[in-house]
């Protein structure tokens, strides 16, 4: 992100950038940063614009040879392409020895990084990773946002509310700008505040679910899902939402058990490394043959729906029973 920042204040460019990585708020910033420096305004002659997998390479390849029309460079925007996991070998071919007036700006979700073009970029560019950022990192960005606003906020309660929005930068922004209206003529936010205002993200929702079966609470677990279904989720993403927490709680314990530390399991299991510990906290309500008779379980919701043997709403409802009426069989808990 240095260079980056450091190339557009010195307006001498690479001739390709790559921005990746989980986190998109971040993505699109230095996107829109690299775009602002690069292009003169609404400059449609020399800006593109391709997004998707099956972009034409050789159109694409045509445009970057062709010079910039009175203006000083072509740029060539390519999002989402799939290119740095398949099929980027004639791209890394070109990108080898560019035309020196174009500039490329890919911008991905996933890389690999052992493909050609990756290796390629990486030679001839510059690659920034976008990770989810730490809880620290979260709190200083979100008590800055507030303070430009005029706007004070505790230690607890930036706690409380990235609990509600989890560490989507993308989805904290839109509630911070939720909350600095709700708290127009303060200057302190509050918890009051934040339970009053910021809506709670369904992975949230989840996590409480999963808290209420390691609990054996099978009301309040189904009321749990009951709001999901009222919020208009669709049975099958709860299910794939269980399915993910109950893989990383069982990858989770398993990993502890093994000596790795927090920083190590938010590698493996691909979180942000302040969540570990909630996922731990939540792993040790269970043993590990529960949480994998869960992962299980939830395989067999999914194949008895796509059977045609069990509508989508009740296959959650059976998971949600039938991993409470295990906890209940293997109780005590000690692994």
């Amino acid at each position: 992100m240095r260079q980056i920042n450091e190339d557009i204040k010195n307006m001498r460019f690479k001739p390709a950038y790559l921005l990746y990585g989980e986190e998109r708020y971040l993505r699109r910033q230095y996107r829109e940063k690299l775009r602002a420096a690069l292009c003169q305004g609404e400059d449609t002659m020399n800006t593109h614009f391709f997004e998707g997998k099956n972009i034409p390479l050789g159109e694409i390849i045509d445009l970057a040879e062709t010079l910039p029309f009175f203006a000083p460079r072509r740029v060539i925007f390519i999002t989402d392409s799939g290119l740095f996991k398949s099929g980027g070998e004639k791209m890394a071919e070109y990108l080898s020895a560019p035309c020196e007036s174009t500039v490329f700006i890919f911008t991905e979700s996933e890389v690999d990084k052992r493909s050609r073009l990756y290796k390629t970029l990486h030679s001839k560019g510059y690659v920034s990773e976008f990770a989810v950022q730490d809880e620290s990192t979260l709190k200083r960005w979100v008590a800055g946002i507030l303070a430009k606003e005029g706007k004070k906020i505790t230690e607890n309660t930036v706690q409380l509310f990235l609990s509600k929005t989890g560490s989507d930068m993308e989805n904290i922004q839109m509630e911070l700008e939720k909350l600095v209206c709700y708290c127009m003529g303060r200057d302190v936010v509050t918890d009051q505040d934040v339970e009053a205002i910021c809506t709670v993200r369904v992975s949230s929702r989840i996590f409480d679910m999963i808290n209420a079966i390691a609990a054996g609470q099978p009301k309040q677990a189904l009321e749990l899902y009951y709001d999901l279904l009222a919020l208009k989720e669709p049975p099958m993403r709860i299910l794939f939402l269980l399915a993910r927490q109950c893989n990383l709680l069982l990858q989770a314990k398993e990993l502890k058990t093994k000596g790795y530390d927090n920083r190590a399991i938010a590698a493996a299991i691909g979180v942000a490394p302040f969540v570990v510990g909630k996922t731990l906290t939540q792993a040790s309500k269970f043993k590990t043959d529960v949480l994998r008779a869960a992962v299980e379980k939830c395989v067999e919701a999914e194949e008895a729906v796509k059977t045609l043997r069990m509508n989508d709403v009740i296959s959650v409802e059976f998971l949600i029973l039938s991993v409470i009426f295990n906890i209940v069989i293997l109780r005590p808990a000690g692994a």
